[in-house]
């Protein structure tokens, strides 16, 4: 029988490539194309594929975080054949614990031998659950968090440190982002919602004190009390700018500095 995949790729050249390549395969079926981590969650929700080729590095969730999203919102995992141009301690671990890796640029032989690891894997009904499990979780541990962030501001593009975001807000679709300090700016993420946006931030610094911010820890200047137990953020950008704290994560902020 045919085999149902997805292909997960940021450049549309590299999942033309694929698809093409796999159309020469025979046998397999590409139900689904996306270009994000995020789109990838949700194909492989909607059309629980065989295998999926998923690219390593995608801005926003990355194809670790693709993984440890389905696994954290037990999905059942289909056989994952990593895509990746460089990384080499990671290839070593894909050749342990994942159905396969394949270097870009692509190589009809390598994709064709994927595909029949995948098969030969799908045939034996082992589960790889575990060992991709292990393997995100050592990846994450080892992987060192990226520390620029770009931002649109004035016609041009910004690569800020994480550690200079003050917060980040989203209103009608759009993501604003401000930096801390005098020489403060503000500035649009590419990102399509706040969560996507999230996923590539330091997890220890940032947090989501409301549905519609994001705000860097080390950044608040002051916890103002408000009416009815509740409370506001005075941020440490230009403006010191106000952001509210939402009910539900009104616990967590007296966690975070006793209150």
């Amino acid at each position: 029988m045919p085999l149902s995949a997805v292909i997960v790729d940021d450049e549309q050249l590299a999942r033309d490539e694929l698809a093409y390549l796999l159309k020469d395969v025979g046998d397999i079926n590409v139900v689904a194309q996306g270009k994000n981590g995020v789109e990838a969650v949700n194909l492989i929700r909607e059309h629980n594929p065989d295998l999926v080729f998923l690219d390593v590095q995608m801005p926003g969730l990355d194809g670790f975080g693709v993984i440890k999203k389905l696994l954290d919102r037990k999905v059942p995992l289909p056989k994952i054949v990593f895509a990746t141009a460089f990384d080499q301690y990671a290839v070593k671990a894909f050749e342990v614990n994942a159905v396969d890796y394949l270097l870009k640029p692509f190589d009809k032989k390598r994709v064709l031998q994927s595909v029949q690891k995948a098969r030969a894997k799908l045939e034996s009904s082992a589960t790889s659950s575990d060992k991709l499990e292990t393997l995100v979780r050592m990846l994450e541990s080892q992987k060192p968090q990226t520390s620029k962030i770009l931002i649109k501001a004035t016609g041009r593009l910004f690569l800020v440190d994480q550690k200079d975001i003050c917060y980040a807000s989203i209103e009608d679709g759009v993501i604003s982002v401000a930096t801390s300090g005098p020489a403060g700016m503000e500035g649009q993420s590419n990102c399509r919602t706040l969560e996507e946006l999230l996923d590539s931030l330091d997890p220890n610094l940032f947090w989501r004190a409301h549905r519609s911010y994001l705000v860097n820890i080390n950044r608040i200047k002051e916890v103002v009390p408000w009416f009815k137990s509740s409370y506001q953020l005075r941020m440490d950008d230009k403006k010191q700018t106000e952001i509210p704290v939402s009910r539900a994560q009104t616990r967590r902020l007296r966690e975070l500095f006793g209150l």
